[in-house]
């Protein structure tokens, strides 16, 4: 245990007493050193550096095997929705829609022997909030612009939208939208990694991973490998107002 009372890897951001010795006289010999330590203590913190992956700011609600023990049964389920893999598109919603649309048909391909199409798709100029009419500011802070890839004819696909949160139904709303400047799917179905409620349109997923209610206080953040290093699903403590409209 080092000198500053706290085991290696403990986040510094928390606070942590030294207990002290009964007997000072047999530190004699390191007076001069702690003396330097109580005086200059981020010395001390340098010598534990704590990354973001190994602190997480939320609680933990699911973890990397559950996380691909989710994914695996969704893709279990769009098999068995759709006979006909090859008329079946999955299109991530930027951002983390992304690459779950890239594991999942993956993770198809290696169930049925067929991988669907696979696409993205950017909502930026599709989502209500961009811009307020009569020239005011906008509420929230503006999405960075991604791109949208669909590499393939939409007409007679059955395009299964991806996105990691559902939340108010506003940026699948967008992702529709943005879907139909593109072409005209035959039909276009929704999965989700959480489904979290607060639901402001009327919207509901076809594929859910995990029903997750949560207050408005709250917020659900997904974090995977190819964007953040880590594979887990957090929930923390947000005001409202910091809330993406999922």
């Amino acid at each position: 245990m080092p000198r500053n009372g706290r085991a290696s890897g403990a986040p510094s951001g928390k606070a942590f007493r030294v207990p002290r010795d009964p007997n000072p006289l047999s530190r004699s010999s390191e007076a001069g050193k702690e003396s330097h330590e109580a005086a200059c203590p981020q010395t001390v913190d340098a010598a534990y550096p704590v990354s973001a992956v190994e602190a997480p700011a939320g609680r933990v609600l699911l973890d990397a095997d559950a996380l691909r023990r989710t994914l695996t049964r969704i893709a279990h389920e769009i098999i068995e929705a759709n006979p006909d893999l090859t008329r079946v598109a999955l299109v991530g919603i930027q951002t983390r829609g992304v690459p779950l649309a890239h594991r999942l048909r993956r993770l198809i391909e290696e169930r049925a022997g067929t991988a669907p199409d696979l696409g993205a798709v950017d909502i930026t100029f599709y989502r209500d909030d961009v811009q307020v009419r009569g020239g005011g500011a906008p509420r929230h802070p503006q999405p960075v612009v991604r791109s949208t890839a669909l590499d393939f004819l939409l007409e007679g696909k059955t395009v299964v939208l991806v996105d990691d949160v559902l939340y108010t139904g506003r940026t699948i709303r967008a992702g529709i939208e943005a879907l139909f400047d593109y072409g005209r799917p035959e039909r276009i179905q929704l999965a989700v990694l959480v489904d979290r409620g607060h639901r402001e349109l009327p919207i509901r997923p076809d594929y859910v991973g995990k029903n997750l209610p949560t207050s408005r206080d709250e917020r659900i953040q997904v974090q995977l490998v190819e964007v953040d290093e880590v594979d887990r699903i957090l929930l923390v403590p947000a005001p409202e107002e910091a809330h993406e409209d999922g």
